[in-house]
């Protein structure tokens, strides 16, 4: 847990007149956190029912690391056993993030914060715009699936947003180190369970949403209910939208704050191109804006789905008043993220990539960008993940089966489900022939892919992007698409 070096304590005192309700203790706490593992000397440790097991479980060991109280609910106390001061609330989990917040200070309200949220282009939207903000002279944090920076400093992430009490923390320590603007994802997940309460952003975006954690949400309107909650009063003043999705269309009239449009055809959309031509490496393309702004440039980025991200993190930018003959300047800096559509290049005769894909939608477009580009045969490699929506496994499958002309399936991470299994219900439906293999192992896929290759082909191995494990039977093994590919490649020259 990232935490920031300035002094900050309350008293269990001051936490019950914040929660409105009955003191039990004077003594003070240095910190806050919700997982047991992160505890240090001084803390309130906040236990939370958790989807194995209630946080109060671990009581013992959070004494050995030094907490001196606990905010839990009845469940929790009873669990506690009064091992430490208690404080009892009903549902700690809805106040965790507000909590945090007055702790901190409401350290968000300091920082011009661009929240985005979406199935896709998530990652890469938040990961231009950082590079824009960067160029342009500010210091910036990202927070996301790839990882968290703070200025030059770069740390994993175990989620896409972090948990309340770490987001926190995180906005203390941005703030601390004099961080002006952040670019940051959203997730479905993060606003169902409160992880983002007590964080304001400056502005928001929402990029699409295609069939994705329906394992979690239950259905599609479930799951654009929770997107939405982002673009409400709460969180945000301003949104961003883009009205070329089905999805955006409807939140662009339902919103509960003023928001933008943004379309990469629509001529009545706020933000939209008006010029987009192919190059060697990407585009070139001309961008129209609010009131009338044109900013041009040519960027080395593939795929029609980066003309949305780009699109996105432009107008955001221009909405943090950075100099739009900056914005367009910084265009051919601009790079992708880790993991999507990463080339891997060593002198091979055919183009290998790397891509996250793992949802049906960007499946789909991944493989359509190719076949734009590619001149020979598409070789497609895809596996589906374990414990997780099972409705996209034959979706993901058909696409996957559709869009290439060699199809190998394969393993993701079943975590614990069967490897075979998963792959049985993303081909049961299939008609498959020599165009198409299962190959349980992950490994042996894509050496079967590198070994089908012929010059001017493109191997694209999908799912797992910038991921560097592979989860099987609950044990994470080493596993970097990007590092098998080389090797595959390598094996053969």
């Amino acid at each position: 847990m990232i935490r920031p070096v300035s002094d900050f304590s309350k008293s269990v005192a001051e936490l019950s007149r914040f929660l409105g309700v009955d003191s039990i203790s004077d003594i003070k706490f240095t910190g806050i956190t919700s997982d047991s593992r992160a505890v240090e000397a001084g803390d309130l440790f906040v236990a939370l029912t958790g989807t194995k097991s209630h946080g109060a479980s671990f009581i013992d060991e959070v004494v050995k690391l030094g907490a001196v109280a606990v905010l839990t609910d009845s469940k929790g106390a009873e669990l506690i056993r009064n091992k430490l001061p208690t404080l009892i609330i009903a549902n700690p989990r809805r106040e965790l993030g507000d909590l945090c917040s007055w702790f901190y200070g409401s350290p968000s309200n300091n920082l011009n914060i661009a929240g985005i949220t979406g199935t896709n282009g998530k990652t890469t939207t938040t990961f231009i715009l950082n590079q824009i903000l960067k160029i342009a002279g500010k210091t910036t944090g990202l927070v996301g699936t790839i990882g968290i920076e703070i200025g030059p400093e770069k740390i994993a992430a175990n989620f896409t947003t972090p948990e309340a009490s770490e987001l926190q923390s995180l906005f203390a320590t941005m703030q601390e180190r004099h961080i002006s603007h952040v670019a940051m994802e959203v997730s479905s997940h993060a606003l169902e369970a409160k992880r983002v309460s007590g964080s304001k952003f400056r502005i928001v975006g929402f990029t699409n949403l295609t069939q994705d954690h329906l394992d979690f949400h239950g259905d599609m309107a479930s799951y654009f209910a929770a997107k939405s909650k982002l673009f409400t009063s709460e969180f945000s003043d301003l949104g961003f939208v883009n009205i070329d999705d089905e999805y955006g269309q409807k939140l662009f009239t339902s919103a509960q704050i003023p928001v933008i449009s943004l379309s990469r055809s629509s001529p009545s959309a706020q933000w939209r191109y008006e010029r987009i031509e192919m190059t060697a490496k990407g585009y070139e393309v001309a961008i129209r804006g609010t009131g009338g702004i044109l900013i041009e440039g040519n960027i080395n980025l593939i795929g029609e789905h980066n003309l949305d991200n780009l699109l996105m993190a432009v107008a955001m930018a221009f909405e943090f008043e950075i100099d739009p003959l900056v914005i367009g300047n910084s265009f051919g800096q601009i790079q992708g993220a880790a993991g999507r559509l990463e080339s891997v290049d060593i002198g091979q005769k055919f183009l290998a990539l790397v891509d996250y894909a793992h949802t049906p939608d960007a499946v789909t477009r991944t493989l359509a960008t190719l076949r734009k580009s590619c001149k020979g045969r598409i070789i497609g490699v895809l596996g589906c993940g374990g414990d997780r929506d099972k409705t996209k496994r034959p979706i993901m499958g058909r696409e996957l089966l559709a869009g290439s002309d060699l199809a190998i399936f394969t393993s993701d991470n079943p975590r614990s489900e069967s490897p075979q299994t998963i792959l049985d219900e993303m081909v049961s439906a299939l008609n498959l022939d020599e165009s198409a293999a299962v190959i349980v192992d992950r490994r042996e896929a894509i050496a079967l892919a590198v070994a089908s290759a012929l010059p001017g082909d493109c191997v694209i191995v999908m799912g797992k992007g910038h991921e560097v494990g592979q989860e099987i039977a609950g044990k994470k093994l080493p596993f970097d698409d990007r590092i098998e590919l080389a090797r595959a490649i390598e094996e053969l020259s």
